[in-house]
């Protein structure tokens, strides 16, 4: 008898030890460990009987066998329980079975991790046991569903534990009147219960089942489960993210794109008038470099705008706790629930990421025209360099977008394309770790990568044209050599160069980060006023008709409505007194005086 115990805690411990291992991939390892869950019903149900006890019992760590010989005129019903304890481990002591109980109990001072209660009908209800017969229960509690794969329900963090009764005696009187269970949740960091579901194993259909199981009153420390009769059983649960949305932007971030707004909407607004004022051959030659210059600044002022008033999630989750009883018995689809998308913010970031690819691509273009007018000592490009322009400038971000819109979002599951807590391209993993199969990766940081290469090549290429010197000459004209830094300056802020410090913040910590993050916030938000400075309001013209618009303003003559008033010098005092008079008042043409200070 000691040597077959030994046997099957032998074998217990074995199984316990597979239920750590990698979940299987193939068929045929999946049969097999189905196989070895109805091997464990059978030796529970045949434990004691082997023995010649009324109760066994065999715990390993992840596995618990327990079977109990009882008196079927001697019990209401049975309940197993497994106790919570220090460990996630099972544990001997904290094992218990009360052979004879009408209802559910746990001890005062205990907390359940897992309870199955199986009742049996009353004698009156069964017409009486005539003859004294023997119920044999078995009950194998395992700590995870890693032999129960499910093609219906995406486990990614959950811990589902599995719980399995069976119940054999030779009169109809022993049929389970009614199983109920208890399963405390395991908690997911960061997360929060939204719904469960009371399942059991079909082995006919190779998965989860609602069939004859439902829920009961259930609070998020413990879930209530009903069936109607003896199997695999389990909770299946689905867990809502706790989000920290992203607060408002700070005074800093909306100052510097209030200003560039500003600044953007007088750069189009000049740039328009004085294009319009060009005679017909002058507009003919600068009408590339105008068109791309005014891609830019729209795309730029349309970008700020997008973010200012969308960036924020406003379609929110409702983080409203959730009513579990309230709930339909049905299968979640996986552990994470994600609410459906609403639209407005995956819209939002769509939009967003077409503008900001398109400012890019429309500086690549600008500057690409540029080289190759000053390269090439040309006045004029290639007729078809208009089209190619716009293709280019408009076509590549709507082609990029598109692929990543449609690679990444789903409705059921947005947030394979976007962010939650704002609006802006999905970038972290579940571990909130950044991951670059991310469409963030993939659709933004690579291309705009390229394209601020490409851009610091082309700027490199005007630099060394404008900054070439005469060696002849003895001496350098300063202001000359300042006009060429300007130039290459303003240039690299066309070109956004200074969102290069965007990938630096990646790469840094502490800090060094948190520098580089100051730094590229300033630098990023007053990108449209640094461009209306450098090439709108340091030009002849924005000058000029800024004066005009002055001497327009001084001489605007402010009517004094009904009330007339005449001011002359009385020189015949030396009083600097200031006498005024009512002229609807006066019965002659006498004049008023004002002494000059």
């Amino acid at each position: 008898m000691f040597a077959l115990q030994s046997v099957r805690v032998a074998a217990v411990a074995t199984v316990s030890q597979l239920l750590n291992s990698s979940t299987a991939d193939n068929s045929q390892e999946t049969n097999a460990t189905l196989g070895l869950t109805l091997t464990l019903d059978q030796l529970s149900m045949n434990l004691s009987l082997s023995l010649n006890t009324s109760q066994s019992q065999v715990v390993q760590p992840n596995l618990v066998v327990q079977s109990a010989q009882i008196p079927a005129a001697d019990t209401q019903g049975v309940q197993f329980t497994s106790l919570s304890g220090l460990s996630g481990s099972f544990v001997a002591d904290r094992i218990q079975l009360n052979t004879n109980t009408s209802t559910v109990m746990v001890e005062d001072g205990f907390r359940a991790d897992t309870l199955i209660y199986v009742r049996f009908p009353p004698d009156e209800a069964a017409g009486g046991r005539q003859t004294p017969t023997n119920v044999s229960l078995g009950f194998v509690l395992y700590q995870n569903d890693r032999f129960f794969r499910s093609g219906r329900y995406k486990k990614q963090q959950a811990t589902i534990r599995v719980l399995s009764a069976s119940v054999r005696g030779h009169e109809r009187s022993v049929v389970p009147q009614h199983v109920e269970m208890l399963f405390r949740p395991s908690k997911v960091n960061g997360t929060t219960l939204f719904d469960f579901a009371c399942v059991f194993w079909n082995y006919s259909e190779g998965d989860w089942s609602t069939a004859g199981c439902s829920k009961g009153n259930s609070s998020d420390e413990l879930l209530r489960c009903f069936c109607n009769h003896t199997t695999n059983f389990a909770a299946l649960l689905s867990f809502r993210q706790n989000y920290k949305y992203a607060e408002a932007l700070d005074w800093i971030s909306i100052t510097g794109l209030s200003i560039s707004i500003l600044g953007l909407v007088l750069t189009i607004i000049h740039h328009i008038k004085e294009n319009f004022n060009r005679n017909s051959r002058e507009r003919q030659n600068n009408q590339i470099s105008q068109i791309a210059l005014l891609c830019i600044y729209i795309s730029l002022l349309a970008f700020i705008i997008t973010f200012l008033s969308g960036v924020g999630n406003s379609s929110r989750q409702n983080n409203a706790p959730i009513a579990l009883s309230a709930q339909t018995n049905s299968i979640p689809n996986s552990d994470e629930r994600v609410e459906p998308d609403h639209g407005s913010c995956s819209a939002v970031v769509a939009l967003l990421h077409f503008l900001l690819l398109a400012t890019f691509m429309w500086s690549s273009v600008y500057a690409t025209q540029l080289v190759l007018l000053i390269r090439t000592m040309s006045r004029s490009l290639p007729p078809y360099w208009t089209k190619l322009s716009l293709a280019m400038g408009w076509g590549v971000p709507a082609v990029v977008t598109a692929i990543t819109l449609g690679a990444t979002y789903r409705v059921d599951n947005p947030l394979g394309y976007r962010q939650e807590e704002f609006c802006w391209l999905a970038a972290l993993d579940e571990s909130q770790q950044f991951h670059f199969g991310k469409p963030m990766f993939g659709g933004f940081l690579v291309p705009v990568g390229l394209i601020l290469i490409y851009n610091v090549i082309l700027l490199v290429l005007v630099s060394l044209t404008t900054c070439r010197t005469d060696p002849n000459l003895k001496s350098t004209n300063r202001s000359s050599l300042r006009k060429k830094f300007l130039i290459s300056f303003s240039l690299a802020v066309l070109l956004g160069l200074s969102w290069t410090l965007g990938y630096l913040v990646l790469l840094t910590t502490g800090y060094t980060h948190l520098v580089f993050s100051i730094v590229f916030c300033l630098c990023t938000t007053t990108q449209g006023f640094q461009i209306f400075i450098l090439f709108t309001a340091r030009t002849p013209s924005f000058r000029a008709s800024v004066s005009r618009s002055m001497e327009y303003v001084t001489t605007i003559r402010i009517q004094l409505k009904d009330q007339t008033y005449s001011l002359t010098k009385n020189s015949g005092t030396r009083s600097s007194s200031e006498v005024y008079r009512d002229l609807r008042h006066q019965t002659t043409s006498d004049t008023i005086t004002l002494q000059e200070l």
